[in-house]
C-alpha cells in the first residue's frame, strides 16, 4: 500500500504534497511522488533543468521531514490523470492526492479534464486538496 500524489510546482501541487505527505505518516506507508510531464523529452533544456530543480527540492523536504518516499519523473507524455491511476493500481495505492485550483463560476460547472478522469477511474479513493488562498 502507498500514498499516490500528482505533483506540480504550484500552490495546489505544494498543498497536495503537504497533505499526502501527512497521509503517509498518518498511514505509516510510502509516499509516491508523480511528476508528470506532458511536453515529454521535447521540453526546452531550461524547463527542464527547473523541473529537475523543483522535484530534487521535493526529494530533499521528505528526506528532512523524514517520510520513506519515492519521486517518479514520468516523462513520456501521457496525460497526468493516466500516469497516476497506472502508478496507483501498480503500487496498490490506498489513496491518490491531488491539488485543484479556484475555477471561475462557469469553470466550477466543469472540474478539470484529468482531475474529472482520476475522481472517475482511480482505483482507490482520491482525496482533493485546494491550496490556501492567495
Amino acid at each position: 500500500m502507498a500514498v499516490v500524489v500528482g505533483f506540480v510546482p504550484t500552490n495546489e501541487g505544494r498543498a497536495a504534497l503537504r497533505r499526502a505527505a501527512e497521509e503517509a505518516r498518518i498511514r505509516s506507508t510510502r509516499l509516491v511522488v508523480i511528476s508528470s510531464s506532458r511536453g515529454g523529452k521535447e521540453l526546452a533544456p531550461e524547463v527542464i533543468e527547473q523541473h529537475d530543480a523543483e522535484l530534487e527540492g521535493v526529494r530533499r523536504e521528505l528526506n528532512e521531514a523524514g517520510i520513506d518516499h519515492e519521486v517518479r519523473d514520468m516523462v513520456q507524455g501521457q496525460e497526468p490523470a493516466e500516469d497516476l491511476i497506472s502508478v496507483a493500481q501498480e503500487v496498490g495505492a490506498s489513496v491518490i492526492v491531488i491539488g485543484l485550483r479556484r475555477r471561475t463560476p462557469v469553470g466550477k460547472l466543469i472540474l478539470g479534464s484529468n482531475a474529472q478522469r482520476i475522481l472517475l477511474e482511480a482505483p482507490c479513493p482520491v482525496l482533493a486538496v485546494k491550496a490556501a488562498p492567495e
